[in-house]
């Protein structure tokens, strides 16, 4: 006969639960006992059988991860950094890809369906129109949320009124006034990010007393070609902008190569900074405000084994957590005037 859970609990002078729990990569085990529970197992030989434990917890060992979109840089990378905590736990992804609620009606299964198939729920960012977001809510699983804030589940989030002020105050310190924004506005879909990111600029020109002009705002839709094609029409005004705020990396990459198309080098004769730290931004030497992605879908991935465990005991406020952003200075910017 092999080597079941119970040899190893009485190796280690622990309860088949902790082992379990250790072995799975589960929380409510201090470091010394899982690493002594992970030393013994090995000795012996011992694999935990994914098939028996689920069988044994009336779990599935699945999450779902909803998300309208999966081939996109940002999403992907939170994807991955969630993937990163669930397979160290054991557990397994089924990604639902929701794609744009605009097109009418509900994308997430009927509930006695997901409950079949899931534990729990990673939501990525859905913009908070999303019919879908209310649905969720209402299955009463466990869920955590990035990039968004619902009550009473956990969030995991930066402060993107915070990251699009820096960004602002940046290109004016430069002695920059005529600041656009390539926003990623499309249509009603608005993602909360955005918003944000939309207060922040705003009332920094607020606040400097500078004019905010209609015509230096327009939409590049979260993507390389809608910065390209928005920077394009600000650089056909009569009196294009000197400095560029890109809601995101990929649109101010979008941004890059319309000037340069136009003859013109950044942080030379226009300067631009975006958001993210995306891994192409080092090479364009793009200016932006560094987000921790990977690390935002890890700590979401985190929250929610703790809720699967159940050991979760915030409330309120307890429940957002966030994570810093910081200024990387880069080639795409420079003072107004210099060359």
């Amino acid at each position: 006969m092999g080597i079941t859970i119970r040899d190893v609990a009485a190796a280690a002078g622990v309860s088949t639960a902790t082992v379990s729990r250790a072995l799975r990569g589960l929380p409510n085990v201090d470091g010394e006992t899982r690493e002594r529970v992970k030393k013994i197992a090995s000795s012996l030989d011992y694999v935990i059988s994914p098939s028996a434990s689920r069988l044994a917890s009336g779990r599935t060992g699945s999450i779902a991860v909803v998300t309208p979109y999966i081939a996109r840089w940002f999403f992907s990378e939170v994807i991955a950094g969630a993937e990163s905590v669930m397979q160290q736990a054991g557990m397994d992804l089924l990604l639902m890809n929701v794609g744009d609620y605009q097109n009418g009606g509900s994308r997430i299964p009927p509930t006695p369906r997901i409950r079949r198939r899931v534990d729990g729920i990673l939501i990525v960012a859905l913009p908070p129109q999303d019919p879908d977001l209310e649905s969720i809510v209402n299955l009463g699983m466990p869920t955590a949320m990035i990039g968004g804030v619902i009550p009473g589940i956990d969030c995991v989030v930066i402060d993107d009124v915070a990251a699009a002020r820096e960004a602002t105050e940046y290109l004016i310190s430069l002695g920059h006034s005529r600041i656009a924004l390539i926003s990623g506005k499309s249509g009603a879909a608005r993602f909360t990010a955005g918003s944000q990111r939309e207060r922040g600029y705003r009332a920094v020109m607020a606040e400097h007393s500078l004019v905010e002009d209609p015509m230096l705002e327009v939409s590049g839709h979260f993507t390389i070609e809608g910065g390209e094609s928005g920077m394009d029409a600000l650089l056909n005004q009569l009196n294009p902008p000197t400095a560029v705020f890109a809601m995101s990396d990929e649109m101010a990459f979008g941004a890059i190569r319309s000037l340069r198309t136009h003859g013109l080098e950044p942080g030379r004769d226009v300067s631009i900074v975006g958001i993210d730290d995306h891994p192409m931004s080092s090479y364009l030497g793009l200016t932006t405000i560094a987000q921790p992605v990977a690390d935002l879908g890890k700590k979401a991935g985190e929250r929610l084994l703790v809720q699967l465990a159940g050991s979760d005991s915030l409330g309120g406020n307890d429940r957002v957590t966030q994570l810093p952003t910081e200024l990387m200075v880069r080639s795409s910017t420079g003072m107004k005037g210099f060359p």
